[in-house]
């Protein structure tokens, strides 16, 4: 990557100065952490993708990216586990 050169007001570097300074780490050290713990869209997009693999996996059932989609997941991944499950054939209807 370039390295390239970021224009800051004097009270934001400042602030990062002070920051870096409470953490024993210069500035750029510390815009290098703070850019390492905020993922990218892209990296989030992955994240969630493997985390609904995963889920895949361990729930032994496949959960469409629209069921993932709700907004109570994991109420959702229950309920829709549980029909899966009772859908499979040979299962017994209680």
């Amino acid at each position: 990557m370039a390295n390239t050169t970021i224009q800051v007001t004097k009270q934001t570097r400042d602030h990062l100065a002070e920051l870096a300074g409470e953490r024993g780490l210069s500035i750029g050290q510390l815009v290098d952490a703070l850019a390492a713990a905020e993922p990218t869209a892209a990296q989030r997009a992955e994240q969630v993708a493997a985390a609904r693999a995963h889920a895949r996996e361990v729930i032994g059932v496949d959960v469409s990216d629209e069921e993932f989609a709700a907004l109570d997941v994991l109420g959702n991944l229950r309920r829709i586990a549980a029909e899966k499950v009772l859908a499979m054939p040979g299962r017994d209807a209680a």
